[in-house]
């Protein structure tokens, strides 16, 4: 009897541990999917974990409760590539653009993350976002805690952590005059551009405009790390302190992928090498885009060389009219003056000899 008991506690005590892992390790429920499907501030398909439940009627989503190490995921479901290694002419670029709050307390933050599949299965709530132990992830932390171990400027910033908590580059917001945790609510947009391999972030305060200068600008080849595997996105959020007393909520998060030609754009990664990448992706729209150009161009040419030449004709026909307007003056029969001349013959007594003497008239 004494046997059948202790089994029956360990039986027990398994089962709840079960109970414990199957709820960490999968959405919340199908109610909370589908709340946030039916919210327009939310892309679709968004499932949640850990301790991350929708509130307000479904208006927003608590990431972590303000209590000791508490954890919660917001989870995009439909992965996407950033492209083929053999066809680099056309990589995937992304944005993203999410608002979120952190309430006052000594929580880690909020990051959003890019992450291979499975990580949706490993997490069960561990602090540094749920990042421990995953050797390939790229995040955007805005992190409310000091670590002097990764060079962090103070426990208001935000920074970009590649294969590692190490962050490669990190902006103070105390310059900017923005605070993560003060429970403000705050908009960051996220966008790489996989032409230029630029990743850039932008934060601002909720009813501010997109800022035109990003807060952090980083260089990085994710078709390099990531080539034709699935990546999965997520926000996640914990604490890990007894005493954290911190929450951290998301109001909406909108997610995009695009396919861009690289010739399109204007500032590569490399600029000494733009004009070999140029050569070599040349492709039919380009060709067609050049010689549009060129006939647009002798089209120009030939109507400002239609239009001079009306103005040469132009200017010749009213010369040829003051002409015909002024003519010159012939000579006529009134320019001519006649006179008349009397001639009168006299004699002389002494002689033959005659004298002529004449008089006008």
């Amino acid at each position: 009897m004494a046997a059948f008991s202790i089994n029956s506690c360990t039986f027990s005590f398994n089962l709840q541990i079960f109970i414990f892992l199957f709820l960490t390790a999968k959405p919340i429920s199908s109610f909370a999917h589908q709340a946030l499907d039916n919210n327009p501030s939310f892309s679709p398909n968004i499932s949640l974990f850990g301790d991350a439940k929708v509130d307000n009627g479904g208006s927003h989503v608590q990431l972590t409760r303000p209590h000791a190490q508490s954890s919660g995921l917001l989870f995009l479901e439909k992965p996407f590539k950033f492209g083929d290694q053999r066809n680099a002419a056309r990589p995937t670029s992304f944005s993203t653009e999410f608002a979120f709050s952190i309430s006052p307390g000594n929580g880690d933050g909020l990051a959003f993350v890019l992450i291979p599949n499975g990580y949706q299965k490993r997490f069960q709530g561990q602090g540094n976002f749920g990042l421990v132990g995953e050797h390939r992830f790229l995040g955007i932390e805005f992190d409310t805690k000091k670590n002097d171990k990764v060079g962090d400027l103070n426990a208001n910033h935000v920074g970009i952590d590649v294969w590692s908590l190490e962050s490669v580059k990190v902006s103070n917001l105390s310059s900017l005059n923005l605070v993560l945790n003060n429970g403000e609510v705050l908009k960051s947009w996220v966008d790489y551009d996989s032409s230029s391999k630029l990743l850039q972030v932008r934060l601002s305060k909720l009813n501010d405009k997109r800022p035109f200068s990003p807060i952090l600008a980083y260089h990085i080849d994710l078709l390099e790390i990531w080539g034709n595997e699935d990546v999965f996105v997520g926000i996640v959020s914990t604490t890990n302190e007894e005493s954290a007393q911190s929450s951290s909520n998301v109001y909406s998060w909108r997610f995009r992928v695009r396919d861009v030609y690289s010739w399109m754009h204007s500032m590569p990664a490399d600029p000494r090498g733009s004009a070999i990448k140029d050569s070599r992706v040349c492709t039919a729209e380009k060709r067609k885009f050049c010689a549009l150009t060129i006939l647009a161009k002798l089209i120009f040419a030939t109507g400002c060389g239609a239009l001079l030449a009306f103005v040469m004709l132009f200017m010749w026909a009213i010369l040829i009219s003051r002409h015909t307007i002024f003519p010159v003056k012939e000579a006529g029969p009134d320019d001519f003056r006649y006179e008349k001349v009397n001639v009168i013959i006299e004699t002389t007594s002494q002689g033959d000899e005659m004298q002529y003497s004449h008089a006008f008239v």
